[in-house]
């Protein structure tokens, strides 16, 4: 018996690695139902294993970290095992540039077509439907068909030439 736990141990000893962290070092956070995380956030096929990066603020022992959670998962613990955490090494292509977006007091954007690309008529039961394709968004190239009356009422300044 003490020769296969000894055996097993040294299987295990080589796939272990020790991590440590520094207060202020960002970490990604394994999201499973076990941590708490996958109940928090829904988890489906396609959502990521690791959310993140989140900062350090302190070390709670030897395999312990609080964790700095965005207000979106406030109801979570901040204390996390070590083994739910990743190193995050920092790269300047992680970074996103914001967007300069207009919100309203009641926190609502404006959104409002470009321009016309496209229009086309047709026949729907003896009545002929003039529509118009709609780009939304350039940097996106977000477009949609709309019904002319509507947009010409909605935004005339679309159709003056």
């Amino acid at each position: 018996m003490r020769a296969t736990q000894s055996r097993q141990k040294s299987y295990a000893d080589k796939r272990r690695r020790p991590l440590e962290f520094e207060e202020g070092d960002h970490v990604f956070l394994r999201v499973t139902p076990t941590t708490g995380v996958g109940r928090a956030i829904r988890t489906r096929k396609l959502t990521p294993k690791f959310f993140g990066p989140y900062e350090i603020l302190r070390r709670i022992g030897p395999v312990a970290y609080e964790l700095a959670l965005p207000p979106s998962l406030a109801n979570l613990h901040n204390v996390f095992h070590v083994s739910q955490l990743r190193k995050y090494v920092s790269d300047p292509v992680h970074v996103l540039e914001v967007d300069d977006i207009q919100v309203k007091e009641d926190l609502s954007l404006v959104v409002g077509p470009v321009r016309v690309l496209v229009v086309q008529t047709k026949r729907l039961r003896g009545k002929d439907v003039r529509t118009v394709k709609i780009l939304w968004n350039e940097s996106t190239h977000e477009m949609t068909w709309e019904l002319q009356k509507y947009m010409k009422k909605e935004y005339p300044q679309l159709f003056r030439k």
